[in-house]
């Protein structure tokens, strides 16, 4: 999931004159990302209902802040292409399984396990791939622990099962991250000289990053007598 937030409750208009599709598949794709928006606001609510009663049984509040993004049609067609799979409504739903995208900002590593082991106890979500960057950083330095799940969402006259990628992360994980992804990509880093160099800085303080969540997380146990 990049870093591009989508907070409004419009559908996603596709824009037929730039990806030069026929107006009938462009309905479909208008409604199956109506979809996604109602996967994503499940996902949500699910969070913050985990939230909620945590802070109640500890008198803590373990998620910052939640983000969420739909990804955008350029971006679908554009991964469909690169993969060689056919444009079709049900290639996408077939193939595609980070269209919804749920970001979970926690306040220590603890809590991104915790909430990520709450959610898939819950009897209508099901786990299709778990990917733990935290306790295996990417070799830039990128953690997070990311899901992939399937949820229902309940519509007028059916209910259909929708995937949706989860990230969790620390606040000094998002920052990272957010910074990382702004040097690298959009001044593209590549050019510039001293990338060596600058990557190996950016590994470093994403060791320092870790090791800020690891302290503040042994204070806090000893605050509270863990």
């Amino acid at each position: 999931m990049n870093d591009t937030i989508t907070t409004d409750a419009n559908p996603l208009i596709l824009q037929q004159s730039s990806l030069e599709l026929l107006p009938s598949f462009a309905d479909q794709f208008n409604v199956l990302m109506t979809y996604y928006r109602s996967a994503i606001m499940e996902v949500e609510t699910k969070f913050r209902v985990l939230d909620i009663q945590q802070s109640i049984n500890q008198e803590t509040n373990p998620i910052e802040s939640i983000k969420s993004r739909l990804k955008s049609p350029e971006s679908i067609m554009e991964k469909l292409q690169r993969r060689g799979l056919p444009l079709s409504i049900e290639s996408i739903e077939q193939n595609l399984f980070d269209i919804a995208g749920v970001r979970v900002i926690c306040s220590f590593p603890e809590d991104i396990y915790m909430l990520a082991d709450a959610l898939l106890k819950q009897d209508d979500v099901t786990l299709i791939e778990y990917k733990d960057y935290i306790e295996n950083p990417k070799p830039n330095g990128y953690r997070s622990l990311h899901l992939i799940i399937e949820i229902p969402i309940f519509l007028q006259t059916e209910k259909r099962l929708m995937k949706a990628e989860v990230q969790l992360r620390t606040i000094a994980m998002d920052f990272w991250a957010s910074l990382e992804h702004k040097l690298r990509y959009k001044k593209n880093l590549k050019n510039i000289e001293h990338y060596d160099e600058i990557s190996r800085k950016l590994v470093a303080c994403a060791e320092m990053s870790a090791m800020l969540d690891r302290q503040m997380e042994a204070i806090r146990n000893q605050i509270e007598g863990r």
